[in-house]
């Protein structure tokens, strides 16, 4: 006797992975979204296309002139040969957290990993989904024009062990959560204290002058104090002038920011949302007021 053995229908096997491969893919997409606004939030474009007319996003080759050389930053589209198109999600984390190459080489604080050390797993791996979902760009990463001591990478990991702590934000209990909000935006995915910070001999900030100001900044200019000091800081902005000034960069008497703070207004403080503006506003008005350091 030959006994029928019920199979399942092919059709709804096919439905049940045409359903699957949906979710998987709308998941994917709301993690590359949520890595959208935390890619404007981190600046990222900025400091990753070059500063000229046709120049590709995040195709790397900004320069950043510094005491200590020009640093050119890389490629960070997913191409597999010139930009980051090969990187696993460890060899990301371990970049931002920890300053390192996938080949597990020490990056030059130039990249902004002693900010970004303190972002969550999770906002890394978002970002790193949003950057998989930009058009490849070959464009060849540019060497740094350095000094002979900055030939090796031994001074970056001499930095490194003298000044670099790897650890996650924690937040703050004593503060509220628009405090908490404006402080990991501030000091870890903005990096705002990487320019208003003023830093020692070997480029180290110092953190008891947190966002004072620093009269040798970035390509040599003199970047503002942003502590309530009254005669050289924000002191005398209400919440709403800030929180105007990071949406549209018009200040106070009316004027714009310029320069490097008008394209950091630009690609981030005006993309992101007024709550997160107003918590960054929260934070930085809630600083002790500090003198800007002499040049």
């Amino acid at each position: 006797m030959i006994v029928a053995v019920p199979r399942r229908p092919v059709a709804g096997a096919i439905a049940l992975a045409a359903c699957l491969l949906s979710a998987i893919s709308a998941t994917a997409g709301t993690l590359a979204e949520r890595g959208r606004y935390l890619t404007a939030a981190s600046g990222c474009v900025s400091c990753h296309t070059e500063d000229r007319d046709g120049a590709l996003p995040f195709a790397g080759g900004r320069a950043l002139v510094t005491a200590f050389g020009t640093f050119y930053s890389p490629n960070i589209t997913p191409d597999h040969e010139t930009g980051i198109g090969t990187w696993t999600d460890a060899q990301f984390l371990n970049a931002l957290h920890d300053g390192l190459s996938p080949a597990g080489s020490d990056y030059f604080p130039a990249f902004p990993y002693p900010a970004y050390t303190g972002m969550s797993d999770e906002d890394a791996l978002a970002i790193k989904a949003y950057l998989f979902t930009l058009p490849p760009a070959r464009q060849p990463n540019r060497p740094h024009q350095l000094p002979w001591y900055l030939q090796t990478r031994l001074a970056a990991a001499g930095w490194k062990l003298l000044f670099f702590s790897p650890a996650r934000f924690t937040p703050d209990a004593s503060h509220d959560a628009a405090w908490n909000r404006g402080a990991y935006l501030v000091r870890h995915l903005g990096h705002c204290g990487e320019c208003h910070t003023p830093r020692n001999r070997l480029g180290a900030p110092l953190k008891d002058r947190e966002m004072a100001g620093n009269p040798a900044g970035p390509e040599g200019r003199s970047v503002p104090n942003v502590t309530p000091d009254e005669h050289d800081g924000i002191g005398d902005w209400s919440e709403s002038d800030l929180e105007m000034f990071f949406e549209t960069g018009m200040m106070p008497d009316g004027d714009f920011a310029g320069s490097g703070m008008g394209q950091v207004i630009s690609d981030n403080t005006s993309q992101l949302t007024p709550e997160d503006r107003r918590a960054i506003v929260t934070y930085l008005k809630s600083f002790p007021a500090r003198k800007k350091p002499a040049p």
